[in-house]
């Protein structure tokens, strides 16, 4: 057991501050913020995390942080919000299927009742080699390298990968979110900015340490998903090594504007195979304009995996990512709405 400080400060103005280390000691620099804590707990317990001060944004009291609100074409998710809330919400679930169904299927009902949906979507990876300290990581320990490039690398990514890092994002509701556009409001101690959800997660490149673009002291505040066309022709389809609560080993965020059998607009984010949440524009632009049957999801599905790597186990996952593409598109295409 590490000592550490935890602190729980009552305001998002107070959190900023005291992330910012403005009334720590030198001792406490390094602050993390914690939530429903079941990704950092674990990590805390492995020793891959080793905060000197957690600071618990649960008594925070700006009452926004827990609402989910709709109008015509946006839904605002609080950043405290519970993932099994969003899950249960029943606008959610009739004007965006894909939001709740990333959401359902993402963990047992246990843990969906206490992660927020904020945390969820900055979870850290669940590579075996991050986790367990005694092997080389770069995104553990930079410089280190990378254990999984000649290890047992099945639940690697192939795509977005680097000579430094093949971690793969192991999250599903930020599939939905990359897919739909999304926008996530920080507030730090530079004041707030909104960061689409495209630009939140970094790929790893020379350093897969740093993982997003937040700073330090920011803390994410709400995620809106704007609405449109494409919202209720939507889902997630998330295949996996057993039924119950698993990681994907491929999964695909897809929704559809379609006009007779036609696509107008598509909406696609691939999952469990990448190592950021991954937009596969490249299928998205292969489907508009052309009638959705079997040859042009397959056609998708090609463009989608183009620049694929894959390493000695994990090759499977590009033929596999490829079939559930072209299943979550034709589900949706042919989904009442």
């Amino acid at each position: 057991m590490r000592p550490f400080l935890y602190e729980r400060p009552t305001s998002v103005t107070a959190a900023i501050a005291m992330a910012s280390h403005l009334d720590a000691a030198p001792t406490q620099a390094n602050t993390q913020f914690i939530a429903g804590g079941t990704n950092l707990a674990d990590y805390m317990k492995l020793g891959v995390a080793q905060p000197e001060r957690l600071l618990d944004l649960n008594e925070l009291a700006e009452p926004a942080l827990r609402q989910i609100k709709t109008d015509d074409d946006t839904i605002r998710f609080g950043a405290l919000v519970r993932m099994g809330e969003a899950a249960d919400n029943k606008d959610v679930r009739r004007r965006c299927p894909l939001l709740a169904d990333s959401l359902k299927f993402a963990a047992s009902g246990q843990l969906r009742n206490m992660a927020s949906l904020a945390g969820n979507v900055l979870q850290r990876t669940r590579c075996e080699y991050f986790r367990e300290t005694s092997w080389p990581c770069n995104k553990r320990e930079p410089g280190s390298g990378c254990a999984a490039m000649e290890g047992v690398n099945r639940q690697h990514a192939v795509l977005g990968t680097s000579d430094a890092c093949i971690a793969t994002y192991h999250g599903d509701f930020a599939q939905a979110l990359i897919a739909l556009d999304a926008v996530v409001e920080v507030e730090g101690r530079r004041g707030p900015r909104k960061i689409p959800f495209a630009s939140l997660h970094r790929l790893p490149g020379d350093t897969p340490n740093i993982e997003t673009d937040l700073a330090a002291d920011e803390v994410i505040v709400a995620i809106d998903v704007p609405l449109g066309g494409w919202s209720r022709r939507s889902r997630y389809l998330k295949i996996r090594d057993r039924e119950s609560y698993a990681f994907a080993l491929a999964s695909a965020a897809v929704a559809l504007e379609m006009d007779g059998d036609t696509v107008r607009q598509a909406r696609i984010a691939l999952g469990g195979v990448a190592t950021v949440p991954w937009r596969a524009r490249a299928a998205e632009d292969a489907l508009r304009g052309n009638a959705l049957d079997d040859k042009a999801a397959t056609a998708a599905a090609e463009a989608a995996f183009a620049d694929a790597r894959p390493r000695e186990h994990n090759a499977f996952k590009i033929p596999l990512g490829k079939r559930t593409l072209v299943r979550a598109l034709l589900e949706t295409r042919d989904m009442k709405v």
